[in-house]
């Protein structure tokens, strides 16, 4: 999984709210594993936080062990600003409070390489729990 980016090289630190509302949009990139044998894919638009990945990369340890390879291909780099509770209107946009990840229908969340491959398939589906989204697990055999 990778981190926030650095933005101090960036010009403008706050952007615009992204639109989570990617109703007719698919990522049309990859639909199965690109390099691992199991996947999860989302089936819906979204957006996805830190903790929320954390949390299925603990589900994804603690069922697989430290042998198994797990590639997490998101990047969160969107910054949501927020103004204070009971601020009064005007005086700028309010500061950075979380950062998402933007997620089309279609796009690839996890990819998974295990070699228990009969357990690999309940650990991917209590993982997909700590998601948001509606998912789909992918399996591509060699």
């Amino acid at each position: 999984m990778r981190a926030i980016p650095n933005i101090l090289k960036w010009k403008f630190k706050k952007l615009h709210k992204p639109n989570f509302k990617f109703t007719k949009l698919v990522e049309r990139k990859i639909f199965y594993p690109a390099s691992y044998e199991f996947a999860i894919q989302a089936n819906e638009s979204g957006k996805l936080t830190f903790k929320q990945l954390e949390a299925c990369r603990r589900a994804l340890r603690r069922g697989l062990g430290k042998t198994a390879k797990i590639l997490f291909s998101v990047i969160i780099s969107a910054p949501l600003s927020k103004k204070p509770v009971a601020v009064r209107m005007g005086k700028g946009k309010g500061a950075v409070s979380l950062w998402v990840a933007v997620i089309r229908a279609g796009k690839i969340l996890v990819e998974v390489n295990c070699a228990n491959s009969s357990q690999t398939y309940f650990v991917l589906q209590k993982a997909a729990t700590k998601l948001p989204l509606k998912t789909k697990i992918l399996s591509v055999m060699f």
